[in-house]
C-alpha cells in the first residue's frame, strides 16, 4: 500500500489524503461499528464509546485474518462536535491502543443520531489484504 501525499501539501495529523495498492488481495467491509459492548451497554462518553468502538473493529479484522495495518479507508458518524473534540486525548489513547502508527483515509461526518440513541459514534472501515 503507497500513501498518496503529494510533496506541496501539509501532511495530515490523525489520517492520510489516500492511499494506492496494487496487486491481488481480498477485500474486508465492515459494518459500522458502535461503542455498545457485548451485552448492548453504552459508556456515557465518546472517547470510551470510541475505544469499544476501534476494539471491535480490530476483533473483525482478525476474524477476516487481517489488522489494523490493512484499514484503506475509515468512516466516522459522530453525534456531536464538541464531545468528540473534548475526547481528543482519549480518542487518541484509544487510536494507539488499537490502530498503532496506522492513520488511513478518514471521513467524519457530524449527524444528528444513530439509530441506537445512547450511540455517540459508529465507525465504518474498508480493508483491503494483499496475497501473500
Amino acid at each position: 500500500m503507497r500513501i498518496l501525499q503529494p510533496a506541496e501539501w501539509k501532511k495530515p495529523r490523525g489520517f492520510s489524503h489516500g492511499v494506492a495498492f496494487e496487486g491481488p488481495g481480498r477485500w474486508v467491509v465492515l459494518a459500522g461499528q458502535t461503542g455498545g459492548d457485548e451485552a448492548g451497554n453504552y459508556a456515557p462518553d465518546m472517547a470510551a464509546q470510541v475505544e469499544v468502538a476501534l476494539k471491535r473493529i480490530i476483533k473483525l479484522l482478525s476474524e477476516a485474518g487481517a489488522g489494523p495495518e490493512h484499514i484503506v479507508r475509515l468512516t466516522w458518524y459522530l453525534t456531536s462536535r464538541s464531545e468528540y473534540e473534548a475526547a481528543g486525548v482519549g480518542i487518541g489513547a484509544a487510536w494507539k491502543e488499537t490502530l498503532g502508527r496506522n492513520f488511513p483515509p478518514s471521513t467524519l461526518l457530524y449527524i444528528g443520531g444513530l439509530v441506537d440513541d445512547r450511540a455517540k459514534v459508529e465507525i465504518e472501515v474498508t480493508a483491503f489484504v494483499p496475497d501473500a
